[in-house]
């Protein structure tokens, strides 16, 4: 009797603890890592098309992490997407020149927003824009385009 009491506390504490691992890897896949906000301001930047960028998406410098996507939304007078981009207050000396991009991680990953710093003296503040923008790459219209070039006889 007192050995089935052992192994049955030592199965709830494995149970507890492959619970907690499942609990930490869906914060990691659904970018909620971070409870507490760190200080950052943010930035905008208009794209012709997004893709398939979502709210809280990286935002990159270099390969390093230095934000996420705070906002998206549609500007129906310019037909623009508004991208708010929450940066880190420590990567503060961006600078205006900044040029923003949507890169797709792998063949098929998530989409993130890449930062090409400039050569201006004057950085990024809160509130800014970024107006150096290159809109997401949709492999659908790249095939698209390609097929109907071989069809058409351009393509030769």
């Amino acid at each position: 009797m007192r050995q089935s009491k052992s192994v049955e506390l030592m199965v709830g504490m494995f149970v507890a603890a492959g619970l907690a691992a499942l609990f930490v890897l869906a914060m990691k896949v659904s970018n909620l890592s971070s409870f507490t906000p760190a200080d950052s301001y943010q930035v905008t930047a208009r794209f012709d098309n997004i893709g398939g960028l979502k709210v809280r998406s990286p935002v990159t410098a270099g390969g390093v992490r230095v934000g996420r996507v705070a906002a998206i939304e549609y500007d129906s007078t310019r037909f623009e997407a508004v991208t708010t981009l929450e940066i880190d207050q420590r990567y503060d000396s961006f600078p205006m020149d900044t040029s923003a991009s949507i890169y797709t991680a792998g063949l098929l990953g998530e989409q993130y927003v890449g930062l090409e710093p400039g050569g201006a003296e004057e950085v990024l503040e809160d509130g800014a824009d970024i107006y150096l923008t290159q809109p997401a790459m949709i492999i659908e219209k790249l095939v698209s385009k390609f097929l109907f070039d071989k069809a058409s006889g351009d393509g030769e």
